[in-house]
């Protein structure tokens, strides 16, 4: 298959993924049409050599794995989230205007470039909690039409737009969704697109999404350019080299864990005990004791992989003045002396020989030692299960945009070195 297939799959998959709850929908889908086995957490867990499973938790984090039959046991774990940035509906959302408009009270979510939400179609998507025959249970919405627009103030009524604006979120960012004044109809469209009745509804996670299509462009049609990439490409990128590979010695890992854009402290994110309690419950469920998973621990390995900052055609200042990754450059290895990355001189060294092994380019990402980077999930998850970790990521523009860029080559070469390291 070659980039151009790959990257059309990845903006299928973005396409399908408005949410974290449809990310990991499409991923277990993906799973099961594979043959894994779907396991529970609060069942009894009937694991088998050579068998493969997943699990998820809070239908926004998933890990999948499948065990070899061989004896000398040890975990390679490829660690990804779910999530991006994006505004978050509040309860009871509608607002009216003037008897004239109905917009929706929103809030952040993550750290977000809100300038580039304005003036593009918009729509709906997350879970609902429904009650239904007496019961509560989950269910994935999409509205999947153009619903809502954050309209920006005309150029004649703030003269100064173009000179800089700071963004008011409780103010400025508030999405118009109606005319007129009828309350309930917001409730409304939701029932209606999760199949139910308003008042079965009594809880939701809602998000707006960007409607725009994902691309590839350039002179080349060398870039793609789509919403969520952050960290959707590597998390399918993952997804895909974990399932193309042999898997025969190690019990492979993919992980896919959600809130990292907010500090990974809930339960399904990298600071909780997911990772941790999935990896104990193979261990013992081989019917090994608690010495032999302590032992496997020390001879695993984990690559994180969150997408990295790439050299910014207009911002080449903002780049530190040798490390500066781009775009179709390869697999970007991540490092940070504060331990923002968690890769040091061992997995570091690792990963190349896995590159080169692959025969995949990479290249190297430190910050400006001027300018604070961010962090990701990888020693976040390692306060659960301290295993080594090699932080890499794909390199893009526009990052924590809802339209991000990336280069078309990239996706091949995580999904080619992944299936390298999990065989």
């Amino acid at each position: 298959m070659n980039d151009r297939q790959i990257t059309e799959q990845l903006l299928t998959f973005l396409a399908d993924s408005p949410s974290p709850f449809h990310a990991v929908e499409t991923m277990s889908r993906r799973f099961r049409e594979e043959g894994y086995t779907e396991l529970h957490e609060e069942d009894i867990w009937d694991l088998k050599k050579g068998e493969a499973y997943y699990v998820t938790r809070n239908h926004s984090a998933l890990i999948a794995f499948c065990i070899p039959e061989t004896e000398e046991y040890r975990f390679h774990i490829t660690a990804s989230h779910s999530d991006s940035p994006c505004f978050k509906i509040k309860e009871d959302p509608e607002m009216k205007v003037e008897n004239a408009y109905i917009r929706l009270n929103v809030e952040k979510y993550g750290g977000m470039l809100m300038h580039p939400w304005f003036d593009r179609p918009l729509s709906v998507a997350g879970r609902v909690i429904l009650q239904q025959n007496g019961t509560l249970r989950e269910k994935t919405v999409k509205a999947d039409r153009d619903l809502l627009m954050i309209p920006s103030l005309a150029i004649h009524m703030n003269r100064e737009a173009n000179e800089g604006m700071k963004l008011n979120p409780q103010k400025d960012m508030l999405p118009l969704y109606a005319c007129g004044t009828e309350e309930g109809s917001f409730l409304r469209t939701v029932a209606e697109e999760a199949g139910a009745a308003p008042e079965e509804i009594l809880g939701h996670d809602l998000f707006l999404y960007n409607r725009m299509p994902g691309c590839i462009w350039g002179a080349n049609r060398e870039f793609v350019s789509a919403g969520r990439l952050d960290d959707l490409q590597c998390a399918f990128a993952s997804m895909e080299g974990f399932l193309q590979a042999e898997r025969k010695k190690c019990i492979a890992v993919h992980c896919v864990l959600d809130n990292e854009e907010v500090g990974s402290s809930t339960r399904q994110g990298a600071a909780s005990t997911f990772l941790k309690d999935t990896l104990m419950r193979i261990n013992f469920g081989l019917g090994r004791t608690y010495e032999d998973y302590l032992r496997t621990i020390a001879g695993s390995m984990m690559i994180s992989a969150d997408n990295a900052q790439a050299l910014h055609p207009n911002y080449t200042e903002k780049a530190d003045p040798v490390h500066h990754p781009v775009l179709n450059g390869g697999i970007v290895i991540k490092y940070n002396a504060n331990q923002k990355y968690c890769t040091d001189g061992v997995t570091g060294a690792f990963f190349r020989v896995l590159c080169r092994k692959a025969e995949v380019p990479c290249q190297t990402y430190v910050n400006r030692s001027d300018i604070a980077g961010g962090s990701t999930l990888g020693n976040i998850s390692g306060t659960q299960a301290a295993i080594r970790t090699v932080d890499i990521g794909l390199p893009q523009l526009a990052m924590h945009s809802p339209y991000e860029t990336a280069g078309v080559k990239d996706t091949g070469y995580l999904i080619r070195a992944l299936r390298e390291f999990f065989a």
